[in-house]
């Protein structure tokens, strides 16, 4: 879908979405718990869909209706499971450990650009405890794993994604036997995995966090829990975003003690207010990085967003995305290997796009799209059923003027 928005403010009041990362660890949770566990306030993402069928696969009995999910956690464990991740790096990560630990000799598979994604640590790490891997192409996927995962160390790099440290902490409680995640670099994203942490404590279990990594006790089991999936601050970021540009939205929805990173994004806006240029270290918050370039382009002076490396390997290469789109509508903005500067525009012309079949990208720019001089066309934009689905109905609701061309 390629659509075109003509320069408008927004006015009105929003409810943001659940929180996409709250929603894939309390599903797995409920998955792997003994019980009837009912997760309400969820969203038919294409990403959250994934996980859900993954766990089916996996074995547990789930009923879902677009909005709650009820999970009868898994009685019988399958000897074999296909799991299509789609293109959801979360699904992917989180579910590899999962799978090994429950023993399923299983294939992944994925699309888009989830093929190309790293797996590293798991492929070097998992042959020590018992887990081979196959590959059936010349990417990471599709994959197959055989054996059954067996405790221990497990030595990992922090530094790629903290997607592998949750996708071992969902694991290691399944063994028997104390394991313990030793850090051999410091833990990007970390809020991340305060987040499985927290998720882990409300389904029964509690993790020993330590100088070097995490120890898992042996006996902590997942116990069935219901409740409510918070709103998601990553998604809310586009319109305080949208704020800081003059929109007037009333924002609904969110926990203020979440431990969400994304929860910046609101100190980052007031700050930007004053109209100054600013300098952001996204290690904590790297799904704050195509909105963020929107908002500098409208600050005075040049801003910097810093070690941003990891942007290059999510659905699209983000840095590179987020250059090229803004500008091609007069945004100034230069990508080095793990930064974005941005100087200042002020105003941006207008034109047209691509998105890079990159949720992120196409809803950045709808944002930038309310301080343009002219309309702007975004080629590709459906890809927004990734995480938000029903993000361009919310826009026209908040007085924004779309048409599919």
């Amino acid at each position: 879908m390629d659509i075109k928005i003509t320069p408008n403010k927004l006015r009105g009041s929003v409810n943001v979405p659940p929180s996409k990362s709250v929603a894939h660890r309390m599903i797995i949770a409920a998955a792997l718990s003994k019980g009837r566990s009912e997760i309400s306030n969820l969203s038919p993402s294409v990403d959250i869909k994934a996980t859900l069928g993954c766990m089916k696969a996996l074995g547990a009995e789930i009923e879902y209706d677009g909005n709650k999910a009820v999970i009868e956690g898994i009685k019988n464990i399958p000897d074999k499971a296909v799991l299509d991740c789609c293109e959801s790096g979360s699904t992917l990560r989180f579910l590899i450990p999962v799978a090994a630990a429950l023993g399923v000799n299983a294939e992944f598979q994925g699309r888009g650009k989830l093929p190309e994604r790293p797996i590293t640590p798991f492929i070097s790490e998992f042959p020590k405890h018992n887990v081979s891997f196959y590959f059936l192409s010349n990417t990471n996927l599709p994959c197959r794993l055989s054996g059954k995962l067996s405790g221990g160390k497990f030595e990992i790099d922090g530094g790629i994604s903290s997607q592998f440290i949750t996708g071992l902490l969902f694991a290691l409680p399944l063994l028997s036997g104390d394991s313990e995640i030793f850090l051999t670099s410091p833990l990007q994203s970390k809020p991340y995995v305060d987040i499985t942490l927290g998720v882990l404590h409300d389904f029964g279990c509690d993790i020993s966090e330590n100088e070097t990594g995490y120890s898992v006790n042996g006996t902590e089991k997942f116990k069935s829990f219901s409740g409510d999936v918070e709103g998601d601050y990553s998604q809310a970021a586009f319109f305080y975003v949208a704020n800081a540009l003059g929109s007037e939205i009333e924002i609904n929805g969110l926990n203020e003690n979440s431990l969400q990173g994304d929860k910046k994004i609101v100190d980052i806006c007031k700050n930007a207010k004053n109209g100054k240029a600013f300098e952001i270290d996204c290690s904590d918050i790297p799904d704050l990085v195509p909105i963020m370039s929107v908002l500098a382009c409208f600050c005075h002076g040049t801003s910097r967003i810093t070690n941003a490396a990891r942007l290059r390997i999510k659905e699209c290469d983000r840095l590179a995305a987020m250059e090229s789109c803004l500008n091609k509508v007069g945004g100034k903005v230069k990508s080095t290997a793990d930064t974005l500067e941005i100087e200042g525009a002020g105003i941006l012309k207008g034109g047209e796009v691509e998105c890079f079949n990159d949720h992120r990208i196409a809803m950045s720019m709808a944002i930038a799209a309310i301080r343009c001089e002219n309309p702007l066309m975004i080629r590709g934009a459906d890809c927004v059923s990734k995480s938000y689905p029903d993000f361009f109905d919310v826009y026209k609701e908040l007085g924004g003027i779309v048409e599919e061309a």
